[in-house]
């Protein structure tokens, strides 16, 4: 008879859970927060991209939203433009924001950490200029319009349930690629490069290869979040990329959990919800003092991110995902005490050879 209970591996009942839940959450929300979900997993699909970037390779990048830009208004001007059907044009802008991004990867290369910082901060500040110019294009200031997402095949669902799914279905295909990228080579040549750039190179790895290989493959999630956000609200303009995104989406990294696979979709929830919690649920609380109430509704979505970004250096560093296995750690190591104790056995620190 065996001294101790053994515990079966938490990842496939935590998937299960999580599939159970995000299968069956349109049948018992309203369409309303339906799409709010959905715009959560797009949130995810951008920072798993940034994810790769940072978390993998370790290069900083302050300026995704503006290659979730470039793959909205790809997807907007072939649509209004070129009336091609919309689901075509999402594998079209991943592409074509990917290719720009492993463009920007090659002069990166020549950069430090701070400096490719800086650099990818001013692609997000000049952005939503640029995308100004071409009146004829994108319609400078006022925008592009587009219909609401009909279902295919005659589906009877609400385009907001049948957008649900359509992310839902995107996310889960390419977190499953992210996934087996970190599990193979190029995942661990990542993992080298980001500890130590002279070691990897002398261990034989391409590091210029793999730098721009992350920043295209991290631009190419941004390019299809980036498509489905303008399709999921039929409109894109300027003004619906502006740098605070940039900072959104890197805020959600690091609440998720860098370097792993489940933390960008709790740093899309973080992401998506925080700020509608700051600018709703807080300044209503009346344990709150009123100054501090007052401040939160004023500055909105910034107090909540620094005093989030806080409390995790301080409690989380590893982010939600490492918050979460060490609580698991922890409650797995009370079991297994108790389980020594029920059959008389001594710890197996205490036991002697």
């Amino acid at each position: 008879m065996l001294g101790r209970v053994r515990q079966a591996p938490p990842r496939s009942w935590l998937l299960l859970v999580v599939a159970i839940f995000f299968i069956g959450l349109p049948s018992v929300a309203t369409n309303f927060q339906t799409f709010e979900w959905a715009e959560v997993l797009i949130f995810a699909i951008a920072i798993m991209g940034l994810n790769i970037l940072i978390g993998y390779s370790g290069q900083l990048s302050l300026g995704h939203g503006a290659f979730m830009a470039l793959g909205a208004y790809t997807s907007a001007i072939l649509i209004h433009r070129y009336h091609i059907d919309y689901l075509a044009t999402i594998p079209a802008a991943g592409l074509l924001t990917g290719v720009v991004g492993f463009l920007f990867g090659i002069p990166a290369l020549r950069l430090s950490a701070l400096y490719l910082a800086l650099a990818t901060f001013a692609l997000a500040v000049v952005t939503p200029s640029l995308i100004k110019r071409p009146v004829d294009l994108t319609k400078g200031t006022e925008g592009i319009v587009l219909r609401a997402p009909v279902p295919p095949f005659g589906l009877q669902m609400t385009s907001e349930v049948w957008l649900y799914f359509l992310t839902l279905g995107i996310a889960a295909l390419l977190f499953w690629l992210a996934w087996n990228l970190v599990r193979h080579r190029p995942g661990r040549a990542l993992r080298a490069i980001r500890d130590g750039d002279v070691a990897a190179a002398a261990s034989g790895i391409n590091v210029a290869g793999y730098k721009t290989l992350a920043f295209g493959i991290s631009a190419f999630y941004a390019g299809i979040a980036g498509s489905l956000y303008g399709i999921a609200t039929a409109y894109v303009s300027p003004d619906s990329f502006p740098v605070s995104l940039s900072i959104l989406l890197l805020v959600g990294t690091v609440v998720g959990g860098l370097g792993t696979i489940p933390g960008p979709l709790l740093g899309g929830i973080a992401s998506f919800f925080l700020p509608i919690l700051s600018q709703q649920w807080i300044p209503t609380q009346t344990w709150i003092p009123a100054q501090v109430a007052s401040a939160i509704e004023k500055a909105g979505p910034a107090v909540s991110y620094g005093a989030l970004l806080i409390a995790i250096m301080i409690f989380a560093p590893n982010g939600g995902v490492g918050l979460i296995r060490a609580g698991y750690g922890l409650l797995q190591s009370r079991l297994r005490t108790a389980g020594d104790r029920g059959t008389g056995q001594a710890p197996p620190d205490a036991q002697t050879i």
